[in-house]
Order: C-alpha cells, then sequence, then structure tokens
C-alpha cells in the first residue's frame, strides 16, 4: 500500500506554501492546511527548512493559521525533525490559532516510512495548549513521553514499525478530550515491537473517557490484538473500531464474534484480511444485520514456501 501526500487536514484543504519565484495566488490564511516542505534535491532556498518556514511565517498571517503540514526537512532519512519541532515551538506566541499539526508528510518517494527520523514530538503538544490534532508519520526515532493535554481530541501515526516505548507513553498520557486515537503498530524488523501488554492501559477503558474511534492497525500480530478487543472494556465505549492493514486471519475475526458483542459500533474497519469465504460470510452476517458497516473488501498479501505462509502488514518499509 502507498503512502501519499494528505490532501486534508483537520478539515481544510492542503496547500502547499510556494517556493521562492512561484508565481502562486495565495489563499485566505485561515482556509487551509498549509504543507511547508523542503526537499534538499530540489529546493534552493537559503536556510533550508528553517528559511522557508520562517518565510511562511512572515508571508501569511500567523494568527490565523489554523492547520500546519511538515512535510520534508531536508535528507529526512538522514537528520531528524528536532529542528522542524523547534521551529514550530519557537512560532507559539505567532500561532496562536493553530489547532492541528501533522509532521513527516512524506511519500515513499520521498523517503520509505521506516526511514523518516522522527523525534520527541511531545513539545508541540506543550507549546500549544489550544491543538486539537496531532499526526505524526515514520517511526524511527520517535519518542512520545506521557503528556498531559487538555484539547486534544485526535492523535494518529503512521508507520511502518511503531515503538513500544511510544505506545506506553500514549497509554501514560492524561488526555480527557482524545476522541479519535490511530496507531499503525507496523512490524518488528523496522522498529515495531509494541505488545497487547503495552495496549493495555488503554483496552481497559478507563485511560481516555472521550473516546470513540480507536485504530490499532497494520500489526503483524493483529489476531492478538482482535483477541485482546473480544475482552477490551474499552471496545463498549466506542462507535468505531479499525483493525485493518495488518495480518488479521480466521483466528482473530472468531475471537472477535467470540467475545462482547459489536453490534452497537457503526463502523468496523477489517480491510487489508486474510479471511476464508466462510468466515467473511460469518462476519457479515454476525454485524451487518444490526447496521454496523462492515469493511473488508482487500485481501492481503502472502506468500509459501516450503509450505510456510508468510503474510505481509500494508506497509512497512
Amino acid at each position: 500500500m502507498s503512502v501519499y501526500h494528505l490532501e486534508e487536514l483537520h478539515g481544510l484543504p492542503a496547500f502547499d506554501f510556494p517556493t521562492p519565484g512561484q508565481e502562486v495566488v495565495l489563499p485566505e490564511t485561515d482556509t487551509v492546511a498549509w504543507r511547508i516542505s523542503y526537499n534538499p534535491y530540489v529546493d534552493e532556498e537559503e536556510g533550508g527548512f528553517d528559511g522557508r518556514f520562517q518565510r511562511f511565517l512572515a508571508t501569511v498571517a500567523p494568527a490565523r493559521v489554523r492547520a500546519l503540514i511538515i512535510g520534508m526537512w531536508g535528507e529526512t532519512y538522514d537528520g531528524d525533525a528536532d529542528d522542524a519541532i523547534e521551529q514550530l515551538v519557537m512560532a507559539k506566541d505567532r500561532l496562536t490559532s493553530l489547532e492541528a499539526v501533522f509532521i513527516g508528510d512524506i511519500t515513499a518517494e520521498e523517503s520509505e516510512i521506516s526511514w523518516i527520523q522522527q523525534s520527541d514530538v511531545t513539545p508541540v503538544l506543550h507549546a500549544y495548549p489550544g491543538l486539537r490534532e496531532l499526526g505524526v508519520r515514520g517511526g524511527s526515532g520517535l519518542s512520545f513521553p506521557a503528556v498531559g493535554h487538555a484539547g486534544l481530541r485526535t492523535l494518529r501515526f503512521e508507520t511502518g514499525g511503531l515503538p513500544g516505548a511510544v505506545v506506553r507513553g500514549v497509554a501514560a498520557s492524561d488526555l480527557p478530550a482524545l476522541e479519535r486515537l490511530e496507531m499503525w503498530l507496523g512490524v518488528e524488523e523496522y522498529g515495531g515491537d509494541a505488545t497487547v501488554a503495552d495496549l493495555a492501559p488503554i483496552l481497559s477503558g478507563g485511560r481516555f473517557p472521550a473516546l470513540r474511534h480507536l485504530g490499532v492497525q497494520n500489526s503483524e500480530i493483529q489476531d492478538e490484538i482482535a483477541a485482546a478487543m473480544a475482552a477490551a472494556p474499552v471496545v463498549a465505549q466506542l462507535e468505531c473500531l479499525d483493525l485493518s492493514m495488518g495480518v488479521l486471519g480466521d483466528e482473530g475475526a472468531a475471537a472477535l464474534l467470540d467475545g462482547q458483542p459489536l453490534t452497537h459500533l457503526k463502523w468496523i474497519d477489517l480491510d487489508h484480511n486474510f479471511f476464508s469465504a466462510p468466515m467473511e460470510q460469518r462476519l457479515r452476517e454476525a454485524l451487518e444485520p444490526s447496521g454496523v458497516e462492515v469493511v473488508m473488501s482487500e485481501k492481503g498479501d502472502q506468500d509459501e514456501d516450503e509450505g510456510e505462509v508468510f503474510r505481509y502488514t500494508a506497509v512497512s518499509e
């Protein structure tokens, strides 16, 4: 599965802040999600990403910026996101209306997702108490120590390998307004060493009282996760459950169906699966008559070598 540039953030269409010399009519500052990106192979702006970000602040009305998308900050497989995050933090007294930030809007053509060198992203939350949405792409070097934030509603991690320490940091955080949490756990080969035990405080249901959408996706332990969800108290408070993109098979699906009722859900995403036809039918018959929208059209990729089957998550490298 390819990872593309964001088309929108926080309900606002993405708009690329132009390079020097580009003749572009700029939209009203508060009507778009501004993408700031510096590709060292094609861009020649003095000061690199830092220079581009400062020119952005001098060009638009910073106090009206509502959403920012951070793309490449240079050679993102070689240099981490520290400088980009520092630029954001230093601008906190100017970006006073900022509600949403996405760090690492980088495609596979620019850098494979597991090569993106991230950093500790929690300084952004400390700097912006009014932030409502934070998204991150790339798990290498990513850090998320436990944090408190009264207003954050959406937290999203897109990775080919999410460190268990990040999951534990999220699970220990105080985020009373959090409504939507998505974590692409990835594979161990690319740093995805999170376990079901790391998820336990989230699955217990007491950690995030406002949570309505939970995604634990893109995992090579998806069957184990499904089995944990079958008895997880958090499921009762959810409207949407996303277990897509991983290696979910009949074992995990059976555990879901044999566990607690799921008929209260509005939507469950089981796409990129390895279900047999009878199991797919069983899932639909169990859930769709109650009005649950069941997504499971896409099949995952697998190989077989000398009788051993190898299944692949949707996103890893």
